[in-house]
């Protein structure tokens, strides 16, 4: 008997590679597809690189808005499992590229569906969801707090999170949504505010006088690690009683409070460097956004264990060390 196979689209983020890592660890074969692959060019997957797993993974080109191609990859690989972590993932851009963040999001979630429809495949298929459907949370979100969104991300993952709902209840197929609260590690892109505000602060240590300007300060998240948050999704998709789920530590925390722990991590008073300037305050801002974990707990008996200053550390420790 060969190994099971794993397809995962959007493979090249910090989801997609961490994803991979594990999987490879559990002797899956890995095929990962990535709008970052180029024909016959699979060198820019830095993520893979760092994880020393580039060479374990077989990268597939498919351009995931092409029902065709989809189709044509899903019936070639064959694959026991699937997780869709494709999409246009910053929710700034989506305000500037509606369409681009619609397509890649709702149009990809559609054909993936569709073709599983029209094959009958028998197969666990995961899509992860964001906590953006959920707009401001005065309460902790469980599964069936109301969608607000306010951002045309939001809205997209919004109508992911129904597809696959529909999908589930009228065709039968085995899919589920992970609806994903923030979740960081090294690998995470630096256009995030969390690596953003790392890098500058270690430039502070060697420049007293270097500022940093972020924008709202009062804001709240819900910050978990992302390498517990994706053995979360290998048990969403391969439990038996398809729900959807929400993945969070269900703590909250002001970014900053965030700027002053990873301030404090450097002996460097954060109020010396940093100034919260409008220009970087968002039109629909989240003010604050956190679930609700017991679901998932009593589900399947996962819950976040690394709490923010351990996050913060280990942002950190691989900065200074890559540095």
């Amino acid at each position: 008997m060969g190994k099971k196979i794993s397809l995962i689209f959007g493979c090249s983020g910090q989801d997609g590679a961490l994803l991979s890592r594990s999987l490879l660890k559990q002797n899956y074969e890995v095929v990962g597809t990535s709008r970052a692959i180029k024909t016959n060019e699979v060198t820019c997957l830095r993520n893979h690189s760092l994880l020393g797993i580039d060479k374990d993974v077989r990268f597939k080109n498919c351009h995931l808005t092409n029902f065709k191609e989809v189709a044509n990859l899903i019936d070639k690989v064959n694959p026991d499992e699937i997780y869709n972590l494709a999409a246009q993932s910053s929710v700034s851009k989506s305000y500037k590229n509606p369409q681009e963040t619609f397509s890649s999001i709702i149009d990809v979630t559609l054909n993936i569906l569709e073709v599983c429809r029209e094959t009958n495949y028998d197969g666990n298929i995961f899509f992860a969801g964001s906590s953006e459907i959920f707009g401001n949370t005065e309460t902790k979100a469980n599964i069936k707090h109301k969608h607000r969104p306010l951002s045309p991300y939001g809205i997209a993952k919004e109508t992911s999170f129904n597809l696959v709902e529909l999908y589930r209840n009228l065709y039968n197929i085995k899919c589920v949504t992970g609806i994903l609260f923030n979740h960081e590690s090294p690998l995470r892109n630096k256009n995030f505010v969390t690596q953003k505000i790392i890098s500058e602060a270690l430039l502070c240590t060697n420049k007293k006088s270097h500022k940093v300007s972020l924008g709202n300060l009062n804001v709240q998240r819900d910050w978990g690690w992302a390498e517990e948050y994706i053995e979360a999704f290998q048990l969403i998709n391969r439990s038996t009683s398809k729900k959807d789920q929400i993945v969070c530590t269900g703590k909250l925390t002001k970014l900053e409070r965030f700027v002053e722990i990873v301030f404090d991590e450097l002996n460097l008073n954060w109020k010396d460097h940093v100034t919260s300037d409008s220009e970087f305050f968002r039109k629909g801002e989240i003010i604050k956004s956190f679930g609700d974990p017991s679901q998932i707990k009593n589900d399947l008996n996962w819950e976040a264990k690394v709490n923010i200053n351990s996050i913060i550390k280990k942002l950190i420790e691989f900065k200074i060390n890559s540095l």
